[in-house]
């Protein structure tokens, strides 16, 4: 309660958990980068990309691909925070961390709407001047086209078998997915 001139007046504060904003990015665009390592952003991956636009980027190699990752400030520092939780005094731990984030660069995409990649990781994913970026849940991959078509003809032919396994009946509650 509280005095509102010569009312009582009383307020109900709502306490509720900001919402998560959830990052679902859909599509594989054809670009192509120039000399600098620009690449101009599709317009259709760049809308899905405003809600996040302004707050800037993390570029980092793949773990396990030949290729980087692209992702929104926002999820990479969710994921600094699991990271972040991890013992560094097991050497293991340490070693993952570090290998981990070597080479990682923050970027913007800027007015004009184009992504710098840094040289060293255009080297280190073995980008021509045929990208391909495409969309992984959260993240976007970014590829040289050439090395992506590879990994997809390479991975085709077992697809069906790595679907059942990962996304066969263990556990998770798929029942609202069809």
């Amino acid at each position: 309660m509280v005095k509102c001139g010569n009312k009582i007046c009383s307020f109900e504060l709502l306490k509720h958990k900001p919402t998560e904003l959830v990052i679902n990015f859909i599509g594989t665009y054809d670009c192509k980068a120039d000399a600098k390592g620009r690449v101009m952003m599709p317009v259709a991956l760049k809308n899905q990309m405003a809600p996040v636009l302004n707050k800037g980027f993390v570029v980092k190699r793949s773990v396990f691909q030949p290729c980087l990752e692209l992702y929104p400030m926002e999820e990479w520092n969710l994921l600094m925070k699991r990271m972040n939780r991890k013992n560094r005094f097991k050497k293991k731990n340490n070693d993952f961390i570090r290998r981990f984030s070597a080479g990682v660069k923050v970027v913007e995409i800027d007015a004009t709407g184009r992504l710098l990649i840094p040289k060293n990781l255009v080297a280190i994913a073995g980008i021509k001047k045929e990208v391909v970026l495409s969309s992984a849940i959260n993240i976007v991959e970014i590829w040289d086209k050439e090395s992506y078509e590879k990994v997809l003809e390479e991975t085709a032919e077992d697809f069906a078998a790595l679907a059942e396994e990962v996304m066969g009946d263990d556990g998770d509650d798929f029942d609202d997915v069809s």
